[in-house]
């Protein structure tokens, strides 16, 4: 009998650990197939911050108490070479559709609450590429994107709900957004609603219980998520509860002081929403995303230190992100990646990761990432386009140019390729070069520039890359590596020749990142050569502008007082005015920005005034913080990045940037920001609005030192009667 009970006991253990072990397969099963049956489409969490600084977060900052970002970093993969654009709404509608700002016509700065513009009609978006693949779309916090239209709002863009503000900057508490004196509205809207009667709330922590109410009224079984969570945070103003300040009162900027509070509401609200994933379900088939929408402004207490520039600009400290994804789907886990990655991946990335025809998407710039975030392979990206405003000029540039007469620029005029003269048009004159104190890249002609129309910009053969054969090298400092694409040159100063009828055959990282907008059937131009001989050392423009023969060539197509700028594997040219160029120090001084603010940027008395100077070369990889421009010593590697330059360009659509709408006036809306133009055809507004010259100006008032002086210490001591702890 004894023996019996055991065979009996032991089949029935046995039984036991298979039906466990069945129940082990099917979980996971369940787990591959996104617990709806559908393989390989995670629920997706994408968390968007806005102007968190390179320095603002715990894993780059110890000051900054961020635990909860910290271990999900740690246990997924941070991306160090991420960018991303250096104002708000660039970067969000790369995002949304996965493609540059000049191939969508939001080249120029931001769309402001009473601006009659939106994302292009026509172009399609993430969460409608995402609803396709059956995902169940819900956006919460800030949109920015436009909202004359209802066609513009977030629910006729691909979300099924939407939960937040529609305009770029709003009070944490009140909701109350202004456009100018007077020119103030609320602006907090449930789906196509104004959410009135939530005024007290903080912005963070309201828009987090909307995530966690979304994450518990559905189950996982439902069907795959993509939620996209845009907090307001850490944009002014800043408005921090008052118990998170309480962890920083040893710091002396009283800004830094509610800027780092701000972050650690931040902080706070990611806890609670990955808690609402591994409490109802979600977690173990969810890919986590987290960045933030360009760099940060020192001015209101965030920091980019040690990378150059601010919010804004386009150096490293505007456009390069803070980055990371969290999963438990990463093949390669607690490891930091440098692959180069920008913002318009995501689109691609994302639609590849849920099982969606990302071929129904026409013109994307992104790249699917995925297997170098998850497997830690090369990345497909090999440059970036950071952007080309032709409404944006060089100052003194600009100043020059409206002196003489019939020497307009290129980029002033507001069409397609307005940065890029014609290649084709034979010139009856030869064009010379004269080497110009203030753009030494700048084409000068007897004649006025020639523009490609808006229809021949789709036309248009684009211009390959080119290769450098090097020649005898000098015996020079050597020189970081060119990434595949630009190959090393021989003396800085060598002489450039064409040879339109050599062959060479094209290679894959040639083509690597052209825009996809062309039409399918154009025909590439055969790459041409660019061969580097031993010369004795001559001025750039002389060996631009004549080879060893004697025989002109053509010069640059580029007008370098337009700002633009551009990244070709480890190289990153400027040109224009990028913005403001210092490296801004951690803020520990109590007192406002004084004569230490310009120290870093007056220290070198050899550096050229920014006022004469219009392009910056620098290598990343091995100069990070840019402080070592090398435009002077590689001019063969500026030539190559200007024609890189002047390819994007020729695929540009016009600048759309309207006029304000005086509709648009909240005062004619009950008292909130809502869409003025419902039921009327997309605004066609011809141009681009600017000021007109005969404009009144505006008096200049007398300047009072002593009024000066009291209204600052009037503002000092309010604030620190208000702010102090």
């Amino acid at each position: 009998m004894q023996a019996a009970a055991t065979v009996l006991s032991v089949f029935l253990s046995l039984d036991f650990l298979s039906a466990q072990s069945q129940s082990d397969r099917m979980n996971s099963s369940n787990v591959q197939t996104g617990e709806t049956g559908r393989k390989n489409q995670p629920h997706i969490i994408f968390i968007l911050i806005d102007d968190q600084g390179y320095n603002d977060i715990g894993y780059h900052n110890p000051t900054i108490i961020t635990p909860t970002l910290d271990k999900l970093a740690a246990e997924g993969v941070i991306l160090e070479n991420y960018y991303v654009q250096p104002i708000c709404t660039p970067s969000r509608s790369q995002l949304m559709t996965g493609r540059y700002q000049i191939h969508t016509g939001l080249q120029h700065s931001i769309i402001r609450p009473r601006q009659p513009s939106c994302l292009p009609s026509h172009m399609d978006t993430l969460p409608e590429r995402l609803r396709q693949a059956g995902y169940a779309t819900h956006m919460v916090g800030k949109w920015h994107l436009g909202f004359y239209r209802k066609a513009c709002l977030p629910t006729r863009k691909g979300f099924d709900s939407f939960f937040g503000s529609l305009t770029g900057s709003v009070d944490y508490y009140n909701y109350r957004s202004c456009d100018g004196p007077g020119l103030c509205g609320y602006d907090l809207h449930d789906n196509e609603s104004v959410a009135w009667g939530q005024e007290g709330k903080y912005s963070t922590m309201l828009f987090t219980q909307r995530a966690r109410k979304i994450l518990e009224s559905r189950s996982p079984m439902d069907g795959p998520l993509f939620l996209l969570l845009s907090l307001q945070a850490v944009h002014t103003p800043l408005q921090p509860p008052k118990s998170y300040i309480y962890p920083y009162r040893n710091m002396a900027n009283v800004a830094r002081r509610k800027f780092a509070a701000m972050v650690s509401t931040v902080d706070e609200a990611v806890r609670n929403v990955t808690y609402a994933l591994r409490k109802y379900g979600y977690y173990r088939n969810s890919v986590i995303i987290y960045s933030t929408d360009n760099g940060a402004q020192p001015f209101t207490g965030g920091s980019n230190w040690p990378l150059r520039g601010r919010k804004g600009t386009y150096w490293e400290g505007g456009v390069r992100g803070v980055a990371f994804v969290h999963s438990p789907l990463l093949k390669r886990r607690k490891r930091v990646s440098r692959a180069l990655l920008h913002v318009t991946d995501w689109f691609p990335t994302l639609v590849g990761l849920a099982g969606g025809n990302i071929t129904q998407s026409q013109g994307l710039d992104g790249f699917d990432v995925w297997p170098a975030i998850s497997e830690g392979k090369e990345s497909p990206r090999k440059e970036i386009l950071h952007n080309i405003d032709p409404l944006h000029k060089h100052p003194t540039e600009s100043k020059s140019r409206d002196d003489k007469p019939g020497k307009k620029a290129a980029a002033e005029i507001p069409s397609k390729g307005a940065a890029f003269q014609n290649p084709k048009k034979k010139q009856k004159k030869v064009l010379k070069q004269k080497l110009d104190k203030k753009s030494g890249f700048r084409l000068k002609t007897t004649k006025k520039p020639q523009i490609f129309p808006h229809e021949s910009a789709k036309k248009s053969k684009p211009v390959p890359k080119l290769k450098l054969k090097s020649g005898p090298k000098a015996k020079t400092k050597p020189e970081p590596e060119l990434q595949p694409g630009i190959q090393s040159g021989g003396a800085p100063s060598g002489t450039f020749h064409r040879k339109s009828k050599t062959k060479s055959k094209r290679t894959t990282s040639q083509n690597h990142n052209l825009s996809q907008s062309r039409s399918a059937h154009t025909k590439p131009k055969k790459p041409l050569k660019e061969q580097q001989t031993p010369k004795p050392k001559q001025t750039f423009d002389q060996n631009q502008n004549t080879s060893q023969s004697g025989t002109p060539t053509p010069p640059p197509l580029w007008d370098t007082s337009v700002q633009a700028a551009i990244r070709v594997g480890d190289w990153k040219l400027l040109t224009g005015d990028p913005g403001h160029g210092d490296w801004v120090p951690l803020q520990m001084l109590p007192t406002l920005p004084g004569r230490w603010w310009n120290l870093e940027r007056s220290s070198s008395p050899l550096s050229k005034p920014p006022s004469l100077k219009t392009v910056w070369l620098f290598n990343i990889r091995s100069d990070p913080f840019e402080r070592r421009d090398l435009a002077d010593q590689r001019p063969d590697v500026v030539q190559q990045l200007l024609e890189r330059l002047a390819h994007y360009n020729r695929t540009a659509v016009p600048v759309y940037f309207p006029p304000d709408d005086p509709r648009a006036n909240p005062s004619r809306h009950g008292g909130a920001w809502a869409p003025w133009a419902d039921g009327e055809e997309e605004t066609k507004y011809q141009g681009v609005y600017k000021k007109g010259k005969n404009a009144k100006k505006k008096k200049k008032k007398k300047k009072c030192r002593l009024c000066k002086l009291k209204s600052f210490f009037l503002k000092l001591n309010t604030g620190m009667m208000s702010n102090g702890i």
